[in-house]
């Protein structure tokens, strides 16, 4: 089977996945040995559980949605499935408890969970506070943000799975002393540069701000209260440095903690580094997502979704993640404990962009809404009816007795099973646009990826329309390609054309039927203020999300995204 890729695909996979010989560095596989590589070391699970004639079953049905480009794992599972550095999950979360031992115990842990190319997860709420006493020395202690420093410097020297820069989330609670220092740590665009950054936001900090009162800050030493602040000031501060930085994002903890499946075994306090993976300590999840421009069906005069097309995406889906749980191999035997106990996965989508343009649906319009909502319960319903068919054929997930599920008597294999990830990579060997994000642009220079290079790109649906359909001189087409976009278009609207509104409609449609959470990026134009900032955190808890990112194009002097095609590298890409 050939699997057919652009350029941009082809040169990701070069830089990042394809094995190479150890000693002279050369390419040793293709595209094709790469998926099959993959699906051979994941069906081995099946191997396991049904025998050879039930591995070549799966073998081939994961191989075809692989080069098909159907179905895509996330990245460690492509890089290392297979291979002698067999951890093969994206997402981890290791606790930072108030102890300078457990502390650098942490540190070691995530750097060998980002040696095999996971990202990691930290709450920082457990450090004491800046200034209090250090009970084995005269000092006193640093503080939380001094030891992220650390974190940060650690990931800069590590490359993940030597491939790949390490990724981390730092949380911090609102009601932490130290919380306006953390909020202000990425003002200097040189500090944190590994790190996403969020405030992990209580419901009572919230209705605190709309009722115009303070919040008391508690410290994680010993618990008293020292000291109170505005409620409204304090997110005021965080509006600010997020439309001056694109940092902070929020975390609504007390959402994530309602809808967990496993309350028993502790509070959730962080996520993974983009945020739609809120996990227990020592917590790993594997992630895939299914590229939805693959289940459109074409007739004479339209496109339309393949429901039974998807169906059995989601199935294969499911049944593939479950598989990695039990082929890969872990950093530590806390964190296979944790995995194998709850047996999380999250299986999500993308090309939602690009599938609501070929449908000839608006983005921002309460028909793509409608769509969203109906195509992830689709795909939770059949996910569950997946998860529940694995159980009976192996058995619910170890920890079930002490979920929601037992409550229930509804026995599964996964404590989770779905998940909306920003696919940032993977979507580009897919060809397709990432995540459920609307395009950025319809042209757009993507800047210093795979060693400095940058990419010119023209999005392929929309040349491909074009030259099908005509009405688009070609006058207009270069200045879409200089501007990145289609004045007068509602069909090809980019993102930040779109309203807040609009784009937290979308991420609440599929947050209603995703267990985990939902990675989206409210972007926002350069004219947009602190307050429309501070607006939008407002809207978002309202609406029951699990977390909110910003992001004001041009507030940071690098960014990876630029519209129009302003790249005058040499190293520049079409």
């Amino acid at each position: 089977m050939k699997v057919a890729l652009n350029q941009r695909a082809v040169e990701v996979l070069e830089a990042r996945y394809l094995l190479r010989d150890l000693s002279q560095g050369q390419i040793i596989e293709t595209p094709e040995e790469l998926f099959e590589r993959v699906a051979n070391s994941v069906s081995e699970a099946e191997k396991k559980v049904g025998g050879k004639k039930q591995k070549d079953f799966w073998f081939s049905r994961f191989l075809e949605s692989l080069v098909e480009l159907e179905f895509l794992p996330n990245s460690p599972t492509l890089m290392n499935a297979g291979t002698q550095m067999s951890q093969l999950s994206a997402c981890f979360v290791i606790p930072i408890e108030d102890n300078l031992g457990q502390i650098f115990d942490s540190l070691k842990l995530a750097a060998l969970v980002q040696q095999s190319g996971g990202g990691t997860g930290f709450s920082f709420s457990r450090l004491r506070r800046k200034g209090d006493p250090v009970s084995l020395s005269t000092g006193v202690a640093s503080g939380p943000v001094s030891f992220m420093r650390i974190f940060d410097t650690a990931t800069e020297n590590i490359r993940q799975g030597g491939k790949r820069r390490g990724a981390n989330m730092g949380i911090l609670r609102v009601d932490h002393p130290d919380i306006e220092e953390f909020v202000q740590a990425k003002l200097n665009p040189n500090s944190f540069v590994n790190f996403n950054l969020s405030v992990g936001v209580t419901n009572k900090f919230m209705k605190a701000v709309l009722e115009g009162g303070e919040i008391a800050l508690v410290d994680p030493w010993n618990g008293k209260v020292c000291g109170k602040r505005d409620a409204g000031v304090l997110l005021k501060l965080i509006a600010s440095c997020a439309w001056n930085s694109g940092d902070p994002g929020m975390i609504f903890l007390d959402q994530i903690n309602r809808t967990q499946p496993t309350p028993d075994l502790g509070e959730i306090e962080a996520t993974n580094p983009c945020g739609e993976v809120p996990l227990l300590p020592f917590e790993a999840c594997n992630l895939g997502s299914i590229n939805l421009t693959k289940i459109l069906k074409q007739t004479k005069k339209e496109w339309e979704i393949n429901w039974e097309k998807l169906s059995e995406l989601v199935a294969l889906g499911v049944r593939f993640l479950d598989d990695v749980i039990d082929v890969s191999e872990w950093p530590s035997p806390l964190i296979e404990r944790q995995v194998k106990g709850n047996r999380k996965i999250g299986l999500g989508v993308m090309g939602f962009a690009e599938m609501l343009i070929l449908l000839g649906i608006p983005y921002d319009s309460p028909k793509a809404v409608m769509i969203a909502e109906r195509l992830m319960k689709f795909i939770s319903d059949k996910a569950w009816e997946t998860s529940s068919a694995l159980a009976k054929e192996r058995g619910v997930f170890p920890n079930w007795k002490k979920s929601r599920f037992a409550n229930q008597k509804r026995k599964v294999r996964n404590a989770t099973v779905t998940s909306i990830a920003p696919t940032g990579t993977i979507s580009m060997i897919a060809g397709t646009s990432s995540g459920i994000e609307p395009l950025f642009g319809l042209s757009y220079t993507q800047k210093n990826i795979l060693g400095g290079k940058s990419f010119r790109v023209l999005n392929p649906i929309f040349e491909k329309i074009v030259k099908d359909q005509g009405g688009v001189s070609e006058r207009e087409l270069q200045k879409v390609q200089k501007t990145g976009k289609l004045p007068g278009s509602d069909l090809f609207r980019t993102a930040l054309d779109i309203s807040p509104s609009a784009h937290l409609d979308i991420q609440e449609a599929f947050q209603k039927h995703t267990d985990n959470a939902v990675s989206k990026t409210i972007n926002l134009a350069e004219t947009a203020s602190p307050e429309d900032i501070l607006n939008i955190y407002l809207e978002a808890w309202k609406r029951r999300l699990k977390g909110i990112t910003v992001f004001r194009y041009g507030c940071r002097k690098e960014q990876v995204f630029e519209l129009g095609q302003s790249c005058h590298s040499t190293d520049c890409r079409l």
